[in-house]
């Protein structure tokens, strides 16, 4: 308890990244649950490491172009940054939308190529730049732990519009991912709201990169809409249990890395992994309890 009232303090040296950590919890869920719906689980690993390589990208150009300006600063080059993850994450994933809606090759194969080749071309953008050691590869990581004002307030504003989008027009949006044909009946614009959806996922992403890297990006893109799935009945309880599974990991995560001084991102994906894999075994138990036949190991 005395933790909890410390961490939650105002004049806590951590708040930032204890705030931004939350944020991303409970909004990263919020797109998340139309990847599930979509069966696109692979675009949350895709997307957060082609976002990664923009960051790569962007923090690279003005050194191509022999352009270092003497008042560089960290704020800067996090919103340098932040416009390369923003162009790349946008621009893939409506290339492959597109590719999608045009039913060209297995949507698995182009996912799994992106992936690779965007973290083949990170490395190699890093590996040659001769800056990269000098913070970027901890901007790339995600150190929540250094968030400032500034970095916290673009974080809240981009998840508020991205969370305002998705609740003006959420029944919209909602049709199309779960009944195509139907929405096709009523006359809804199927790409027009694809567009927007896709926009609201790569802008999550391009945030959430930059806060706390690709892989916490991808925990809690898709591990809290997976956990509950299975439990709940209606989309608005499938939405609403996954941002609020998102959002307690991500504090509770981090409480326990204050205390026992472990990295945040890591704790909080493992916490989510513990919380996936009781689930998976609760949702077994209660499925052989309500079997008439009881439930027998498989062989």
């Amino acid at each position: 308890m005395e933790t909890l009232r410390h961490v939650l303090s105002p004049d806590f040296l951590l708040r930032n990244s204890l705030y931004t950590s939350v944020l991303i919890g409970f909004a990263c869920p919020l797109v998340g649950v139309f990847l599930v719906l979509r069966r696109l689980v692979f675009m949350g690993v895709a997307l957060p490491q082609i976002s990664s390589t923009g960051v790569a990208v962007a923090l690279s150009l003005p050194l191509w172009l022999g352009v270092l300006p003497a008042d560089h600063t960290p704020h800067a080059e996090h919103l340098l940054a932040f416009a390369g993850s923003l162009v790349f994450s946008l621009s893939s994933i409506l290339v492959l939308a597109v590719m999608e809606w045009r039913g060209r090759g297995l949507p698995e194969g182009r996912l799994g190529t992106a992936y690779v080749v965007a973290a083949a071309l990170g490395i190699l953008l890093l590996s040659k730049n001769p800056h990269a050691e000098a913070g970027w590869l901890d901007l790339l990581k995600g150190e929540i732990i250094t968030i400032d004002d500034l970095d916290l307030g673009m974080t809240a504003v981009t998840l508020a519009i991205v969370i305002g989008v998705l609740g003006l027009f959420h029944k919209e949006i909602l049709l199309v991912s779960f009944d195509r044909a139907m929405a096709v009946t009523l006359g809804r614009n199927i790409i027009l709201w694809d567009v927007v959806l896709y926009l609201l996922i790569g802008l999550t992403v391009s945030m959430s990169v930059l806060s706390v890297g690709p892989l916490i990006t991808f925990a809690f893109l898709v591990i809290p809409p997976l956990t509950t799935h299975a439990f709940a009945r209606n989309m608005r309880q499938f939405t609403l249990f996954a941002s609020l599974l998102g959002g307690m990991t991500a504090f509770s995560g981090f409480c326990l890395a204050y205390v026992y001084d472990l990295p945040v991102g890591p704790t909080e994906v493992v916490l989510l992994g513990l919380v996936y894999a009781a689930a998976f075994l609760l949702k077994t138990f209660l499925g052989c309890f309500r079997s008439s036949h009881g439930c027998r190991p498989k062989s």
